[in-house]
Parts: structure tokens; sequence; C-alpha cells
């Protein structure tokens, strides 16, 4: 079975910059969509950025102008760009993608902690 595992997390300071990167473990699978989610303690977890099979992003208000979201050339992995970062953006980021043959039933990796601080 597919398997999501992200990377790129870390502490940054205000302003800053990083890179999430998600790799899923096979590449001839058809993903309907993959995205970030993330979820700060005591918060219910929230969409940041998605993008279809397509082409077609979504990005959550709060992140617009700063974050993007991109996906590599294999189609198995997914980027989100984060700039000018604030404290508000910390959290545990998680990718999610869903699969073509089953899009009722989307995947999630373990997550990966962004620490932003004044």
């Amino acid at each position: 079975q597919v398997q999501l595992v992200e990377s790129g997390g870390g502490l940054v300071q205000p302003g800053g910059s990083l890179r999430l990167s998600c790799a899923a473990s096979g590449s001839i699978f058809s993903f309907n969509a993959m995205g970030w989610y993330r979820q700060a303690p005591g918060k219910e977890r929230e969409l940041v950025a998605t993008t279809t099979s397509i082409g077609i992003t979504n990005y959550a208000d709060s992140v617009k102008g700063r974050f993007t979201i991109s996906r590599g050339s294999a189609k198995n992995t997914v980027f989100l760009q984060m700039n000018s970062l604030k404290p508000e953006d910390t959290a545990v980021y998680y990718c999610n993608a869903v699969l073509s043959i089953a899009p009722n039933h989307p995947l999630w990796g373990q997550g990966t902690q962004v620490t932003v601080s004044s």
C-alpha cells in the first residue's frame, strides 16, 4: 500500500522560509489530489493547500500569497514552499493524498513539526 512521508520541518524565525516535501512510496498510482494540512495543539486539523492532478490549486486564506504548493515531476511527490512565516503557522504539517482508485479513503503521512518562534 502507498505510504506518505513528510520532511523539511523545523525551527525558523518569523519572516523566514521552509520547504516541506512529501513522497509517496509508489509512482504507478494515479492521485486525484495531493495536499497539506496542519494541526496546532488543541486545535482542529485544517487545510493549508491542495493541488489536483490537472494542476488546480486551493489555499487557505491564511496562507495565500505566502505558501506555494507544487507537484514533483514523478507525480508521487508534493512540496509546500512556505515564505514569510508567522508564529501562528506553528503546527504539525501533514501530507494528504487521494488515490483515483480509492477516492473515499485519503492517505495521510505522519506529520512534520514546523515551529516559528519570535
